[in-house]
């Protein structure tokens, strides 16, 4: 496979900034991400912009936010008697913390705190905003059979766990990835 299709394994570094030019991620000076393409593993237009390019290839692009990670929406921000949270716990604007739900952890943010009344901001940080990336690729590869029907990547770089740790099994499949 020589260069990005779905179904392939790439491996980048990059980074992503403001329109002010403020950096808000970067894979350089670390460990680059490896993804698996077409499985929506990544906000949308990143793929998109990435098909087709090689290994060595430089790719520069911006990301409207309908292409990232959409819109805000003003009903996913909420507010909430202080006695929903543990007695005694420490909270500020700003603060990101995770809502128990039958689906997993859900992401929010401490918006403001006014008295016993806080607003929190289930939106995702990057909602709403122009992304720009910078992303070089390092390595394509075809996915295994495996990791098309799991819909990730396993392995070095993708889903993986430590020896010692007991294997989950997310996929519910035996894979042992979490």
């Amino acid at each position: 496979m020589s260069v990005i299709e779905n179904d392939a394994v790439a491996t980048v570094h990059y980074t992503g900034t403001l329109p002010d030019g403020e950096e808000f991620d970067s894979s350089r000076g670390g460990e680059p991400m490896t993804f698996l393409v077409g499985h929506r593993n990544m906000i949308p237009g990143f793929e998109e912009e990435l098909m087709g390019a090689a290994v060595g290839d430089t790719v520069e692009f911006t990301l409207p936010p309908e292409r990232a990670y959409g819109e805000r929406d003003d009903d996913a921000i909420q507010q909430v008697s202080r006695d929903q949270f543990p007695e005694g716990m420490e909270i500020k604007p700003g603060m990101m913390m995770a809502a128990q739900t039958d689906q997993g952890p859900i992401p929010f943010t401490i918006s403001e705190i006014n008295d016993d009344e806080i607003t929190i901001d289930f939106n995702h940080q990057m909602a709403g905003k122009t992304l720009t990336f910078n992303v070089e690729i390092i390595e394509i590869r075809e996915a295994t059979p495996d990791e098309i029907a799991h819909g990730h990547v396993h392995g070095p770089g993708g889903h993986h766990h430590h020896p010692t740790e007991e294997k989950k099994d997310d996929c519910g499949d035996g894979c042992g990835c979490h």
